[in-house]
């Protein structure tokens, strides 16, 4: 028999049938087996939620790490091969000699070379833009006024 029928077998009691806990027979308490399985289940789910965290986190950034390192290299490359086209040309003698007369001004022995200063063509725009300007920089006309003050009269 159960507890709550053994009670209702002795006698009668005072007001309405009551479990061992107070609770009326119908309102009985559950199985505590099964809220202390619950709880050792949650406790085992979180354990494995907590061990397997940092081994996922890892991996994760790991595999961020690798596309950054595949990114990096995919640069490396386009560099290398910039530079092995860029190592053809100055394995050329004809673009040394082009390189070495428009840079330079480089000319061959035999070849009468000129130079024109009057500002025309494009050797001119750069004469212009980087010459020399019609008033001196701030500075320099200061620097003069400190030299002329300097003088004895």
């Amino acid at each position: 028999m159960a507890r709550g029928d053994d009670r209702r077998a002795d006698g009668p009691h005072d007001g309405p049938a009551d479990g061992e806990d107070g609770r009326p027979d119908g309102m009985r308490r559950g199985n505590p087996a099964l809220t202390s399985r619950a709880a050792i289940l949650a406790v085992v789910v979180c354990a494995i939620a907590l061990s397997l965290a940092y081994p996922v986190r890892e991996y994760i950034a790991q595999r961020q790490e690798i596309a950054e390192l595949r990114q990096k290299e995919a640069v490396a490359r386009r560099q290398v091969e910039i530079l092995a086209q860029r190592k053809q040309q100055l394995g050329d003698k004809s673009y040394i000699e082009r390189e070495a007369t428009r840079r330079l001004h480089y000319c061959r022995p035999a070849v009468k070379c000129y130079i024109v200063l009057d500002g025309g063509g494009d050797g001119g725009r750069q004469a212009q833009k980087g010459g020399p300007t019609s008033r001196p920089p701030w500075y320099e006309t200061l620097w003069r006024s400190v030299e002329a003050a300097d003088r004895p009269r």
